[in-house]
């Protein structure tokens, strides 16, 4: 069972980038795509959720998002390009 999740929203592709965790992946990127939090996701309009990266312990989910967001930008594009090639909007993946 999955108790934890890493993803990434965006507002484009090649964007401005959010890399978050939570236990609760699909409350949580509608609560982006709302608008629901005030914050840099709201601000700037991320709401495409470009990457998403489970995990079994919501430990491991902290520790990998701190990792990557120690990476520099052009790492996490490539993260994302090697995992969805066309930024497609994976909301709706989560919903099925």
């Amino acid at each position: 069972m999955t108790s934890g999740w890493v993803y990434i929203v965006t507002d484009k592709p090649y964007g401005t980038l959010y890399i978050g965790v939570t236990s609760d992946i699909a409350r949580r990127v509608y609560e982006h795509r709302e608008g629901l939090v005030d914050g840099f996701t709201r601000r700037y309009g991320l709401k495409w959720l470009v990457f998403v990266e489970a995990h079994e312990d919501i430990s491991l989910a902290i520790a990998r998002e701190k990792h990557l967001k120690q990476w520099r930008r052009a790492w996490k594009i490539d993260l994302i390009q090697s995992a969805n090639p066309e930024w497609r909007d994976l909301y709706d993946d989560l919903l099925c």
